[in-house]
């Protein structure tokens, strides 16, 4: 969210970087400041009427003191009234500080100024790509139709059981996704992450502060009996661990690593680009979190983006990294960069990886703080991202590296494996 004072001090500014997320934002933040005038106005008001009521108190407490009864009693009049006038001034406040909070809770992040203008995918610029695309001969198959050879995921099993979007990994399947949950999760420790086991459901409040609530609300699954939130990523409940929570600025950055399964609607989804496992209803994944010092968190940012670089290279894989444009960024982000990598048998590249700087923007719906060097508190910046998500990075791995006599395992992935190549039967 937004603060009303980056809002109230910067209008043409903000107005400007809206736009670049083609959001017309004149209006409601023309609503906002009017609001909040209002809001002041009733404030000033108040306390000045407090401070003539206190006055009157005292001249009250003196003329009764003095014998002045009748007078005392006049004032004691003018003090019923003021304080039935107090409870309105107080209600019109109330409604005006409402207003201002239900307006900025649907304004966006602002974009950072190295966001590029565009308004979707092809709007996304490559930031820079490397691996090698392996050729491959003919009969190779997408990783759909090796999974069935190899008995690896069973896809109709899923449906039977619950529905589309739901796969059974059996076998070698199983251990693959083991190996890649276990080299994310150590590779993470070893570069000063600290593990998280949270909780996959998350209350209202929770979805609110990183901003899935009410921006996503139709791609979350709900529990209406409990009204608990299936998390989408585990963002949501580490980032959550910080609500309300004024950290010390010598314990920062705070760096959170967790493994969790992913709960995702994705309503209207279909297609030949949703087949497989190019895009699921629950999905394994690994998430890095970080919240840093205002000053740090761009850094922190490189820092994230080289870290998820390193792994795709490990897993020998093709690589390319896209810094989203306005059109394609997401509600609370501030600049997010996102990982593909190259699928040979589908010829296209998929997904794995978004990793962004949402600034103060979820840590003032969190308020989540920092004590500064001088004691006073300020904002943090929060930061996440994918590290890495694993249905695509399967299907990668599957597709490019067939072989005549079975499926290659990366090295850097086989201590976690305990097998270097997947054969049928």
């Amino acid at each position: 969210m937004l603060t009303l004072k980056v809002i109230t001090e910067n209008r043409e500014e903000v107005v400007r970087r809206l736009a670049k997320k083609h959001v017309d934002a004149c209006g409601m933040i023309d609503r906002i400041i009017e609001s909040d005038r209002k809001r002041r106005e009733s404030q000033y008001q108040l306390d000045a009427n407090l401070a003539e009521l206190n006055r009157m108190s005292k001249t009250i407490g003196q003329w009764m003191k003095e014998g002045k009864k009748e007078e005392a009693e006049a004032i004691r009049r003018q003090v019923a009234e003021m304080k039935e006038s107090n409870k309105a001034l107080e209600e019109a406040k109330a409604a005006a500080e409402q207003a201002v909070y239900s307006l900025l809770v649907q304004l966006p992040n602002l974009p950072h100024d190295s966001v590029p203008e565009g308004t979707g995918a092809a709007g996304n610029r490559i930031e820079k790509q490397g691996g090698v695309i392996p050729e491959l001969g003919a009969g190779a198959m997408p990783h759909w139709d090796l999974a069935r050879e190899y008995d690896l995921i069973d896809f109709e099993l899923g449906v039977k059981i619950t529905g589309a979007g739901f796969p059974v990994y059996k076998g070698y399947g199983c251990r693959l996704q083991r190996a890649l949950i276990h080299f994310f999760l150590e590779s993470a420790r070893e570069a000063g992450y600290l593990e998280i086991q949270p909780p996959y459901v998350v209350n209202a409040d929770s979805g609110f502060g990183t901003g899935q609530l009410p921006d996503k609300e139709g791609q979350m699954y709900y529990v209406s009996q409990d009204e608990l939130y299936l998390i989408p990523t585990a963002e949501v409940p580490v980032t959550n661990m910080y609500r309300d929570v004024i950290l010390e600025e010598r314990d920062l950055p705070v760096m959170n690593v967790a493994y969790s399964a992913c709960f995702r609607r994705e309503a209207g989804s279909y297609g030949k680009d949703v087949r497989g496992l190019n895009r699921l209803h629950q999905f394994d994944k690994v998430e890095i979190v970080r919240i840093d010092r205002p000053e740090h968190s761009y850094e922190s940012l490189r820092e994230m983006v080289d870290y998820v670089r390193s792994l795709v290279e490990k897993l020998e894989l093709p690589w390319r990294i896209l810094r989203l444009c306005g059109g394609d960024m997401s509600f609370h982000s501030a600049l997010t960069f996102d990982f593909e990598v190259y699928s040979a048998a589908q010829q296209r590249w998929l997904e794995v990886s978004s990793v962004s700087n949402f600034e103060s923007f979820q840590a003032n719906r969190l308020k989540c703080r920092y004590r500064d060097a001088d004691k006073k508190t300020q904002l943090c910046h929060t930061l996440n991202g994918s590290a890495l998500a694993l249905p695509r990075i399967v299907a990668a791995l599957l597709e490019n590296n067939q072989t005549p006599d079975g499926i290659r395992i990366p090295e850097a992935l086989i201590p976690y494996a305990g097998f270097d190549l997947i054969k049928k039967g």
